[in-house]
């Protein structure tokens, strides 16, 4: 059965930029009651202002469990909630061998316990109403791992099997659960890194368009562009020989290794200085 946008009461994490700001912006138009989770409250405000009173915005550090706290207390008045969207999400690139400590610690605060964090506080209201439905954003990498980007890639892969378990866990409640699976989204996320041979970018809007898909209807994983899917998985199920040189042939493992340092270096420095007291990107594109 389908379901209604209008009257829903949606969290958005991330939401100041990129994906997350498409989708609140997406269901706000359709009718939705959203509330804006980001680092960086100010411009999170400016996305929310067009709206009116549906759309609030607040100041959230998603990994930190207290700020989640003071986060629904703030846009409480909203609730109860719907639908959780965990987008927050950082992306540094480099070898693994020259990355920082504390940024493979930051990847895995924000991208993973971000949205675990973000479960936690919202799904016992939504198991207690008997129903409810977390949209977990990870990327394509969650599912075939690219060079350069070993942190990214394994923290995405994370997001997935902590979605897969949680829709099992809380499919007895009646909460549904689905994994977005964007490949190379046009953010400030994927600034320098070249298109794969085949597979045009998509769009924030893109993105958005889909999460509305699943909140109309549940569906367990969703791809952006949704085409995509069905080559990764046949690709996955080939012998690793095989799956190899076809990824040689469709240049799609060596995207993240081509990015162009120089075009990313405002993002990478903005994402490598990512903490509790500053402004954190706010979507996951790759």
């Amino acid at each position: 059965m389908s379901r209604r946008i209008p009257g829903m009461a949606v969290i958005v994490t991330g939401g100041a930029r990129g994906i997350g700001r498409a989708t609140a912006q997406r269901l706000a138009r359709l009718g939705a009651s959203v509330a804006i989770g980001d680092l960086d409250a100010d411009l999170a405000a400016s996305t929310a202002a067009p709206f009116g009173d549906r759309v609030v915005a607040a100041r959230l550090d998603v990994t930190d469990p207290a700020s989640w706290r003071d986060f629904l207390a703030e846009v409480g008045h909203l609730g109860p909630w719907d639908a959780l969207i965990n987008n927050a999400g950082i992306m540094p690139l480099g070898s693994l061998l020259k990355e920082p400590d504390q940024i493979t610690r930051t990847i895995f605060d924000v991208n993973v316990f971000g949205m675990i964090n973000g479960t936690k506080a919202v799904a016992p209201g939504m198991v207690d109403r008997g129903h409810g439905h977390i949209v977990n954003v990870a990327s394509a990498v969650g599912r075939l791992a690219v060079a350069n980007a070993a942190t990214y890639s394994s923290s995405k892969f994370a997001v997935v099997g902590f979605s897969e378990a949680m829709r099992a866990e809380l499919a007895p409640a009646g909460v549904d659960v689905t994994l977005i699976l964007p490949t190379v989204v046009q953010t400030e996320l994927s600034a320098g890194v070249p298109d794969a041979k085949g597979v045009k970018r998509v769009t924030p809007e893109d993105v958005a368009k889909v999460i509305e898909s699943a909140l109309r209807k549940p569906r367990a994983e969703l791809w952006v562009p949704r085409w995509i899917q069905g080559p990764t998985k046949f690709t996955q199920a080939l012998p690793r020989r095989v799956a190899g040189l076809l990824d040689r042939l469709s240049d799609a493992g060596k995207v993240l290794s081509q990015a162009d340092e120089a075009v990313r270096q405002g993002y990478e420095e903005r994402a490598r200085r990512t903490t509790r007291n500053t402004p954190e990107p706010s979507d996951t594109d790759t």
